[in-house]
């Protein structure tokens, strides 16, 4: 297993390939705030019968860290460029938070591209404008300073307590995850989520669409689930025992939505 860099506007995206060449193809997208590392479980399980594709979003991790303010225009441009660079035609798509968000843009933009789309802890409208950009101008201003402080809130997050008091290692790991994101990679993505809006977009989506809603989700509600699975024509909604990043609180629960749903 090794990482690759691919070529994209304006630089490159860390990914991870594991799984057969000639399986159906799978791309895992991140959250806000994370690397591909959060998807080392489900890569585990479904590199047994998918071609797994994993990268860092733009301004995350090893991907490039370009001069903001990012759209999704150009987030959803990096995973096209990411299948192009692989020869991959159609894939499964995978995301959670910013990573469904993305996953919306290419439902509504690049339909012909997918198989079946995944969108998890998400909605078609993250946050206000006026919080996103304020977080943004904080982190630019307080640089490392302000990521570090973001680590130690984002528990309250991104889990629920009794998780973050059972799995004290696995949260310090997702904590430095955050706290290791370059302060304009993690601004220039608040800003493209301050932009981001598909509540009417959305019904056009007639790719066959899962939704993964946390029941203790603070940030993406399963009411922001239901009201997408209300847009989009024959979405399925699956909610799981989990805060916002649901893959790590609750693996098994949504491992097995995410397998039965590939399934078809």
């Amino acid at each position: 297993m090794s990482d690759t860099l691919v070529p994209t506007a304006n630089g490159s995206l860390r990914v991870r390939v594991e799984g057969p060449a000639d399986a159906p193809a799978l791309v895992l997208s991140n959250s806000l705030g994370t690397t591909l590392e959060m998807w080392d479980a489900q890569a585990a399980r479904f590199a047994k019968d998918h071609r797994v594709v994993r990268y860092d979003t733009r301004g995350h991790g090893g991907s490039t860290v370009s001069p903001g303010p990012y759209g999704f225009d150009l987030l959803g441009a990096d995973v096209l460029a990411i299948l192009d660079a692989l020869g991959i035609a159609r894939a499964h798509f995978c995301g959670i938070s910013m990573g469904g968000f993305t996953g919306l843009w290419l439902g509504v933009h690049a339909p012909e591209r997918l198989n079946r789309l995944v969108v998890a802890n998400s909605a078609a409208r993250i946050g206000t404008a006026e919080g996103w950009t304020a977080r943004a101008a904080l982190v630019r201003a307080q640089g490392a300073a302000a990521m570090a402080e973001l680590a130690a809130s984002s528990p309250s997050r991104w889990f629920t307590e009794a998780f973050s008091a059972a799995q004290p290692a696995l949260v310090q790991r997702a904590q430095a995850w955050i706290a290791g994101i370059a302060p304009e990679g993690y601004a220039a993505c608040c800003e493209a989520l301050a932009q981001a809006d598909l509540r009417t977009a959305i019904a056009r989506i007639a790719v066959p669409t899962l939704l993964v809603a946390g029941s203790a989700d603070p940030v993406t509600t399963v009411a922001d689930a239901q009201a997408m699975q209300s847009a989009i024509a024959g979405a399925q909604l699956v909610e799981v025992p989990a805060s916002h990043l649901s893959n790590l609180e609750a693996p098994q629960a949504f491992d097995q939505a995410l397998a039965q749903f590939l399934r078809g």
